[in-house]
């Protein structure tokens, strides 16, 4: 015999389903860090706050790098730069309870930061009985992933670099390949495993660079799989999410199509554009532990008057938006 339900009963789990039908769905919680040039300030006043809010997310905060007057005469655009990731990743490192933490970054040094911040949150208020173990090294850093999307790999070192550019270094940076001061400098210690490393639209790279990644455990994601939502996408993302306790997604805007960045000095061509970009983010995004975007290198000025990269970065952070809904 099936129990029978009292009408009232009944009455009262109806309405609760239908007042369940018609609750607004949970906002997402969205943090901004952003250094302190004038690319990120472009990006936070060109109307982003406004679009997260039409996209139904709670933006608990903007927080822009700043330097101690001391550390802004200290020599060295290199140590300068460290500097500033240090600052960053302190930022980052507060926002690690929200949702989806972006930074809008001045160009790809940045990277060590951001993840700097990720692999060392700071503890939650109230931390007590539950806190994260401690050992002789103090808090357990967490493990963290990283999906590169750039046209170039940024895997030199300064033995290999044919452009002799910082800018061109970054991952190999983050995974204790050189500059191990710089390194420790940012925050960012112990460094990334390659494996933990995934290169996604790379199509420009040095001889002596491609050495060295043929060398690591770097895994490839390319252009073509982006523009096909190809299942490589989601199955790196699987791997990252095994291997590691967070993602982080940073793009270089020369990973896009040369007519979305004509005013980027270092395009390839054959690029992706920000919407088949942004659906490939969608997809990653959804991943429970993926939590943080990064955007670097945004043409601004006289080299994007008709804001064609401002609107495609803000394409590409609707489409990691997008993503974390989906998670709900």
């Amino acid at each position: 015999m099936h129990p029978v339900w009292p009408v009232s009963a009944s009455l009262f789990l109806l309405s609760a389903l239908v007042c369940a039908a018609h609750l607004p769905a949970p906002q997402i919680k969205v943090a901004i860090v952003k250094n302190r040039s004038e690319g990120p300030a472009v990006m936070e006043r060109g109307g982003l706050k406004q679009r997260l809010a039409d996209l139904g997310c709670d933006l608990t905060g903007v927080s822009t790098v700043q330097l101690t007057p001391e550390e802004d005469r200290q020599y060295g655009a290199w140590n300068k730069t460290a500097l500033e990731n240090r600052h960053l990743g302190q930022l980052v490192g507060e926002t690690a309870a929200d949702d989806l933490t972006i930074g809008l970054l001045t160009n790809c040094s940045d990277l060590l930061g951001m993840l700097a911040g990720l692999q060392h949150p700071a503890p939650a208020k109230g931390a007590g009985q539950g806190a994260p173990a401690t050992g002789l090294a103090g808090v357990k850093p967490r493990r963290v992933g990283l999906v590169y999307v750039d046209a170039h790999a940024d895997f030199n070192t300064p033995e290999t670099t044919l452009s002799g550019m910082l800018g061109g270094m970054p991952v190999a940076i983050a995974s204790g390949m050189c500059l191990t001061r710089h390194r420790l400098l940012t925050g960012l210690d112990p460094a990334l495993p390659t494996k933990h490393i995934v290169m996604m639209g790379v199509r420009d790279v040095d001889p002596l660079e491609q050495e060295l990644l043929d060398r690591s455990d770097c895994e490839m994601v390319t252009v073509e799989d982006v523009r096909r939502l190809s299942s490589n996408i989601s199955g790196q993302i699987d791997r990252l999410g095994r291997l590691t306790d967070v993602i982080y997604v940073h793009i270089d805007m020369d990973v896009l199509d040369p007519s979305e960045v004509a005013g980027h000095p270092l395009t390839a061509p054959q690029g992706p554009t920000s919407r088949e970009l942004a659906a490939a983010l969608e997809v990653m995004f959804q991943h429970p532990k993926v939590g943080a975007l990064g955007i670097a290198s945004l043409p601004y000025g006289a080299n994007d008057k008709n804001l064609v990269s401002l609107n495609a970065a803000y394409r590409l952070i609707e489409g990691a938006v997008a993503g974390v809904k989906k998670r709900q």
